[in-house]
């Protein structure tokens, strides 16, 4: 268990932070500067903080108001830098050893070469850090952390330093590695995509706060807030009011349209009619109606409306699509409305290219509404 609940004052800064994880991989995410961090470097005891308390496994690092701080040669910790900061002038072996200094020399190669041959560094154990790809400088960084065995580890943005094919494919090594450790972790990113495939709690940050703390799967489902949502880089973000609500379906009016909702189960009331309402729809789960099938089905086809597409852009394997309703009235998204996802494929075999004038479906189950 880690638990953390520390302030730490700056000029025009304050980092105040609460969060507590199960021994798993927390993600500290959100954008830069926003105490990610300075968190891990108090958890490393490089930073004190000014107030609260660092416990990790029952083990008290840090309590101001006991006047206990542990120096980091006693926590333990294994901290992954930016940019790796492997020695250049040492050979993979010796930057993996490099922490066990105060240990009898067959101890330090027992425990050095068990890390290189969990790692998979066994055979590039007397090249340099310069006869290395990315890849293995993770590796070695990684290796170098754990070595001494720690009761935490901390990766600070182990993958930024990678270009764009490579991270994407060390980020799934990387998460293989770290679930077969059983080792408490802390990663900082902010990147979504990697805090969602690296970590299974994930803490939110925003100018040195906590704005939500949760598994991953609930995060990406039911952001706390529409901050949460913005910060995650949710697309199609928008803003109604209720016209109806019960324990079951919220009715919302949105650009001259009646979106019927499932009601959140985790909703302790139910907004007034006529109060403001935050919601997001996911681009891949708006639907096109196909033409050739006839008019829409009400029993297939929910919340249905009329758009012309005003932009898309090619991501590869999807377009993704602006639509703009033909309702009067400005768009709710500078010149468009909504974000449609499509598969490559999709976009072929409706022509859409050539098309530009659709009608579109929201299933009630894929309308988000935030908490006020």
């Amino acid at each position: 268990m880690v638990s953390v609940a520390i302030t730490k004052r700056y000029p025009g800064f304050t980092l105040d932070v609460r969060w507590e994880a199960d021994r798993s991989v927390v993600g500290l995410f959100g954008p830069s500067g926003a105490g990610k961090t300075l968190t891990l470097q108090c958890l490393a005891g490089l930073v004190t903080p000014d107030a609260g308390t660092i416990v990790v496994d029952g083990r008290v690092f840090f309590d101001a108001a006991a006047g206990v701080n542990l120096p980091p040669q006693r926590r333990r910790i294994g901290y992954v830098f930016q940019g790796y900061a492997l020695f250049p002038h040492l050979s993979v072996e010796d930057n993996v050893a490099f922490g066990l200094h105060g240990l009898p020399r067959a101890e330090r190669r027992r425990r050095t070469g068990d890390v290189l041959e969990r790692l998979g560094l066994a055979a590039l154990a007397r090249r340099f850090p310069r006869g290395l790809s990315g890849g293995q400088r993770q590796r070695v960084a990684l290796g170098r952390a754990l070595a001494i065995d720690p009761a935490l580890l901390l990766l600070d943005e182990p993958l930024s330093a990678l270009d764009a094919p490579l991270r994407r494919a060390l980020r799934d090594e990387l998460r293989e590695t770290l679930s077969g450790l059983g080792t408490a972790a802390v990663v900082v990113t902010h990147d979504v995509t990697e805090a969602y495939r690296l970590a299974d709690r994930i803490v939110v940050y925003e100018d040195g706060r906590v704005i939500q703390s949760a598994p991953r799967a609930q995060l990406l489902w039911q952001p706390a807030s529409e901050a949460v949502a913005r910060i995650m880089g949710l697309a199609n973000v928008l803003h109604g009011t209720v016209l109806k609500s019960t324990p079951e379906r919220i009715q919302i009016g949105w650009r001259g349209q009646t979106l019927e909702a499932v009601n959140s189960p985790t909703r302790s009331y139910l907004p007034a009619p006529g109060s403001p309402i935050a919601f997001f729809v996911r681009p891949e789960y708006v639907r096109l109606i196909r033409k050739d099938r006839g008019a829409p089905d009400a029993a297939h086809h929910m919340n249905v409306m009329a758009a012309r597409i005003v932009g898309e852009a090619d991501f590869g394997t999807v377009w993704a699509l602006r639509l703009r309703l033909d309702a009067p009235g400005e768009p709710a998204q500078g010149d468009f409305d909504l974000e449609v996802e499509v598969p490559h494929l999709v976009y072929e075999i409706l022509e859409i290219e050539r098309d530009r004038r659709w009608q579109l479906s929201i299933h009630r189950g894929s309308i988000h509404v935030l908490p006020a």
